[in-house]
């Protein structure tokens, strides 16, 4: 799972393992150290409510209704996109996506896997990254 956060945007990318994982119900859970702590960012499936999120203790938080990540899971959808408020005029944006294979050769981490991505949908259009 590949988290980015700007500003009032949080974005997760999930490989193909990781959307099947949500889909069953079983959270999925990351951690990046730090020197002095630890970042721990979790994605769960609730039964009930909103898509939401939640960050306390270096604890992040993202949850997703079960019917809304099933049916997306199983289907051609790209992302979940979801808006929570959190107070004023202020609204913090989630999106869920699915991991595509890159375009570009070179244009990843080495320590990136494609393996376990979905197939791109511009894969032969002539597209980059």
């Amino acid at each position: 799972m590949k988290l980015r956060i700007r500003e009032n945007t949080i974005r997760l990318r999930l490989k193909r393992s990781e959307v099947e994982q949500i889909a069953a119900g079983q959270s999925i859970v990351e951690h990046t150290q730090f020197p002095h702590s630890v970042l721990t960012y979790r994605l769960d499936i609730a039964d009930k409510g909103p898509s939401a999120a939640s960050f306390d203790h270096g604890n992040l938080a993202i949850r997703l209704p079960k019917l809304e990540v099933r049916q997306w899971a199983g289907s051609d959808q790209v992302s979940i996109l979801a808006e929570q408020s959190v107070g004023g005029s202020q609204s913090l944006t989630l999106l869920v996506e699915k991991d595509f294979k890159c375009l570009s050769p070179g244009h990843h981490r080495p320590d990136d896997d494609d393996d376990d991505t979905f197939p791109h949908p511009d894969a032969g259009t002539g597209n980059g990254c």
